[in-house]
């Protein structure tokens, strides 16, 4: 059954990524970034274009006054090297 959730609603989304797809694959102790805020910000940036992790997070820097209106970003925008480690480890079949 499709559940409809109020987009707005980061944490409901967050919680829909985390039960149905993404099982967060970090280690609590080194988490400096929400799931929510990593994923929103890599897929906002490849529909702008963007083909490499250093390309996303030159986006998630140019782009930071705007996406901090509907994500946390306690910690700023992700490095480079945290989105390529953070998806290095996902597993890709459960997004299929």
């Amino acid at each position: 059954m499709l559940k409809i959730i109020d987009a707005t609603d980061t944490r409901a989304l967050e919680r829909l990524i985390v039960r149905d797809a993404a099982r967060d694959p970090r280690v609590e102790r080194t988490k400096h970034h929400s799931l929510i805020d990593i994923i929103s910000i890599a897929i906002c940036a490849v529909i702008c274009g963007a083909d490499s992790w250093v390309a996303i997070e030159t986006f998630g820097k140019a782009k930071q006054p705007w996406l901090e209106r509907f994500l946390a970003l306690p910690n700023g925008i992700p490095s480079h090297d945290t989105f390529g480690r953070f998806f290095a480890t996902l597993d890709a079949a459960a997004f299929q």
